[in-house]
């Protein structure tokens, strides 16, 4: 049996964000029109996390390298998913 694709973005966010609402939502879309998958991780789950990105979320990497954090910017992320 073959084994789903990994997701190639991961969203690093926690509740209550309002940036990592945003991003979520244009992460959402340009994974949706390139037809990729991405996950997300709530950092308040795991105090390492936590630590390493603090404040700077949401945090979004593309195939394992951070790619944004604060915002994410719907056209860098497309071009960046096209590499």
């Amino acid at each position: 049996m073959n084994e789903p694709a990994q997701a190639r973005v991961r969203l690093y966010s926690r509740p209550g964000c309002h940036l990592c609402d945003e991003a979520r939502v244009v992460v959402e879309g340009v994974c949706a029109e390139l037809g990729e998958r991405y996950d997300e991780v709530d950092i308040d789950g795991d105090p390492e996390l936590t630590h390493r990105f603090g404040e700077e979320i949401p945090v979004t990497f593309v195939d394992g390298r951070q790619h944004d954090y604060w915002r994410v910017d719907a056209d860098r992320l497309r071009r960046a998913l096209a590499r």
